[in-house]
């Protein structure tokens, strides 16, 4: 998998005007599906590490709402930084890709919409299994 196929950046349009900003997020228009579950991380700092794991059903848009923080996101062999800075940039995470959240500023909130309810027999949280569940799919591919 490249990079680029890792992730996808994701820029919602600012309808505001002299009253205040707005943007809107909306599913299977903004976003590449319905979203199921809506949560949101906030009072973390820069020495903080969320995330890290990978999702075997589940989808994600990533956007911070307010302040900024650092997304890794990998496949265990390609692997990029994402910078969410601006509450009109997301960057959409599909399945089987792990991402750490990390580099909080004091006033983050990062929003995080889902396209599934919670289950947590989902997630991969060790980084050795997720890659060997990785180089499985593979072979299953070739």
């Amino acid at each position: 998998m490249a990079v680029k196929e890792l992730y996808r950046i994701l820029n919602f349009k600012d309808l505001g005007d002299e009253r205040g900003r707005l943007v809107v997020i909306e599913g299977n228009r903004d976003i590449p599906f319905d979203i199921k579950r809506t949560f949101y991380i906030y009072g973390s700092d820069a020495t903080v590490k969320r995330g890290q794991h990978a999702n075997r059903e589940s989808e994600f848009v990533l956007v911070n709402v307010a302040g900024k923080s650092k997304v890794r996101i990998t496949d265990s062999e390609n692997e990029a930084i994402v910078e969410l800075d601006k509450p009109m940039k997301a960057v959409y995470i599909p399945k089987m890709v792990w991402k750490d959240m990390y580099d909080f500023s004091e006033d983050s909130v990062l929003l995080v919409l889902a396209n599934t309810h919670y289950d947590g027999n989902e997630y991969i949280r060790n980084f050795d299994d997720y890659k060997k569940e990785m180089k499985l799919l593979n072979e299953n591919e070739n």
